[in-house]
């Protein structure tokens, strides 16, 4: 019987699941020491994202629980152990990227993550620097997390601001965390305001993206993004559509595009309208994908995410958070939009919770640093 050659074998197991490669670590020293080298580890994640393989569903659920859905098999859930044991410890995802979760417990600590290889790298502390503030002040934390491919390194942002109840004291601070070289750094302060107490930045073409407001009193939101190589701010221009008169919008990442959805009354109709911007940074490259009427919306309007497109390009993953109750409990879903049918079809996930936050993810065997523990 002939044998395979190397290249095919590692072309082969390119195309597993990581599950199926964690197990097959064990067939040898030499597979094993194929799986851990970081070509390997590479070609798969290349794998994986030209594919769209090996993708979950991350659902967070009253800030404990976390479910993992297989994106390909939606029938298959699984409850995740939390890195730092199965305490009842409330956890915070900050951001997701190629297989890393960036994670905060109740104690302030901030956390990488890998869930599948359950290996996970505490991240040093860093001091808010702030010189003598008002009494009456109120400060905001807001993260994002992201990959730099020019440097081959994750980052962590965190962007804090101490902010006067009636605008008459500002202050911000911008620091970036380099999974390289396991520290924090300050780069320049932030020129514009967030009025929310809490946001986490979304990843888009290398680059990580909040809506903020230019000055304290501006009612209008602007998209902002953090070039994770040059690590310098700018501004992205909107769509030319009337956010002022939305009943709800929001801004994300979809295939790798800026995507963004606003949901707005229309006659007897609630509409759900999905931008993306194909062109990063043009603002004539954004165009409508899809203007969905939704009539029975109308007694109870609901967050209408989209997440994902299928594999064939032809159908639209949609996040349905309705805001409305059962017996005192959200119930949300999932559904599939038909971009050509325009025909809309539910996605049944059994053994799930009623309410949850959720995150795209890629499984992956992207390591941590050497001090990372299991």
């Amino acid at each position: 019987m002939a044998t395979l050659s190397h290249d095919m074998i590692i072309e082969i197991l390119g195309c597993l699941s990581v599950k199926d490669l964690l197990r097959f670590k064990c067939v040898s020293k030499l597979w094993c020491s194929w799986i851990e080298d970081p070509y390997f580890i590479e070609l798969h994640l290349s794998y994986s994202l030209k594919t769209n393989t090996n993708r979950s569903l991350i659902l967070h659920h009253s800030r404990y629980q976390i479910f993992s859905v297989n994106y390909d098999s939606p029938k298959t859930t699984r409850r995740l152990k939390q890195p730092l044991g199965e305490q009842k410890k409330e956890i915070q995802i900050l951001g997701s990227c190629n297989g890393l979760l960036a994670v905060e417990d109740d104690d302030g600590r901030i956390l990488l993550w890998n869930p599948p290889t359950r290996r996970y790298q505490v991240l040093p502390s860093t001091e808010i620097d702030f010189q003598s503030p008002p009494i009456r002040c109120s400060s905001s934390t807001y993260y994002g997390f992201g990959y730099d491919p020019v440097s081959d390194d994750y980052k962590l942002v965190r962007i804090v601001q101490l902010h006067g109840n009636n605008n008459e004291y500002f202050h911000s601070e911008a620091k970036v965390y380099s999974l390289r070289s396991n520290c924090w750094r300050r780069i320049k302060d932030v020129c514009f305001y967030h009025k929310f107490s809490r946001e986490f930045g979304f990843l888009a073409n290398n680059a990580l993206h909040w809506m903020v407001f230019k000055t304290p009193q501006s009612r209008n939101q602007e998209l902002v993004g953090f070039d994770l190589g040059s690590e310098e701010f700018r501004f992205l221009e909107l769509p030319e559509c009337s956010l002022d008169k939305v009943l709800w919008f929001h801004i994300n990442a979809v295939g790798g595009d800026i995507c963004l959805t606003s949901t707005y009354r229309e006659a007897d109709n609630v509409v759900v309208d999905v931008w993306i911007m194909k062109e990063y940074g043009v603002k004539q490259s954004w165009f409508k994908l899809i203007s969905w009427k939704e009539p029975h919306f109308l007694p109870c309007p609901t967050v209408t995410l989209p997440l994902a497109i299928s594999k064939d390009g032809g159908e639209v993953l949609f996040f349905l958070e309705y805001k409305w109750f059962n017996r005192g409990r959200r119930i949300d879903s999932f559904v599939w939009y038909d971009l050509r049918s325009q025909e809309v079809k539910n996605v049944v996930i059994r053994d799930i919770p009623t309410s949850f936050e959720v995150s795209w993810y890629v499984d992956s065997l992207v390591p941590l640093n050497n001090n990372a523990q299991q």
